[in-house]
């Protein structure tokens, strides 16, 4: 894979996204990644863009109390995200000088940071050559590399692969942001415009494009779910500004008694939810007030 090749499509038809600009902190990088995983980036900037304003160091975010920060949340989904990176701007408040750390080991000893976040941070926020691969980057190795539709399961030799690609100099980060960029708005997972790609070398297109021989995965439903049942019952609370009582929960989801009882009971496990000593409930941080 020719790294020039990559990087001038990259420079020429990457997206211009405000946490690749060269002002950005650390900070409001690990803040974009914690946000990006599973949510797409338009639903995620109106949410980044004031979360920064607000909060652009982790001192900042650490003193803010979790409820708001996760009333800050809003709507982005998985709201243990959202506790985790408040746990993590007071880690790293207290013990780093309120300085995210540059290195992927230190990264990942903070709360919420895994394998891919702390990659990307070092890659992204300090330009350190080491290979960033999420679901995009997979894809595109599978294809362009090894001649697949579609990767397996996500595995060490994923970041081997990517490791062994990248340039032996200041290019690095650029082509991974290139590579993953690529995965996101070309060789897409079920619409791939191979007739754009700026790669003049792909063995997947080589060799035929050959359909995956892997079951067809089923496309995971919102409605109904447990998840969705978990936001209704967060929406309650977000809402108000006290503790609510027992009985304003129910109404958020009638359909079923028994699995508003699950989501609510796997909330308090989560930590994303308080019960009062009164019986009523509130958001982490504000079941004693």
């Amino acid at each position: 894979m020719d790294p020039d090749e990559l990087i001038g499509w990259f420079d020429e038809c990457g997206r211009d996204l405000p946490w690749r600009d060269p002002d950005v902190t650390a900070w409001q990088i690990l803040v974009s990644e914690f946000m990006l995983q599973q949510t797409p980036v338009a639903r995620v900037l109106p949410i980044w863009l004031d979360w920064v304003a607000r909060w652009p160091t982790p001192s900042a975010t650490a003193a803010a109390g979790p409820a708001e920060v996760l009333r800050a949340w809003g709507k982005l989904g998985y709201p243990r995200r959202a506790k985790w990176l408040h746990e993590c701007a007071a880690v790293i408040a207290a013990e780093h000088d309120d300085v995210v750390p540059d290195d992927v080991d230190t990264l990942l000893g903070l709360p919420g940071i895994g394998s891919y976040t702390a990659r990307a941070v070092s890659c992204f926020a300090y330009r350190r050559a080491v290979p960033v691969v999420d679901t995009n980057v997979r894809r595109v190795l599978t294809r362009a590399i090894e001649g697949r539709a579609e990767p397996g399961s996500p595995s060490a030799r994923d970041e081997a692969l990517a490791a062994r690609l990248l340039p032996d100099d200041s290019r690095a980060p650029r082509f991974s942001a290139a590579l993953m960029e690529l995965g996101a708005l070309v060789c897409a997972a079920r619409s791939p415009k191979c007739e754009i790609c700026p790669l003049s070398e792909c063995a997947w297109r080589a060799a035929g494009f050959p359909p995956s021989d892997a079951p067809r995965k089923r496309v995971q439903r919102y409605a109904g779910t447990d998840r969705q049942v978990r936001g209704r019952l967060l929406d309650v609370l977000r809402g108000s500004s006290s503790a609510v009582p027992r009985a304003q929960l129910d109404l958020a989801w009638t359909t079923d008694p028994a699995q508003r009882d699950r989501a609510l009971d796997s909330l308090l496990v989560d930590g994303l939810v308080e019960q009062t000593s009164d019986g009523r409930f509130a958001l982490c941080g504000e079941g004693g007030e």
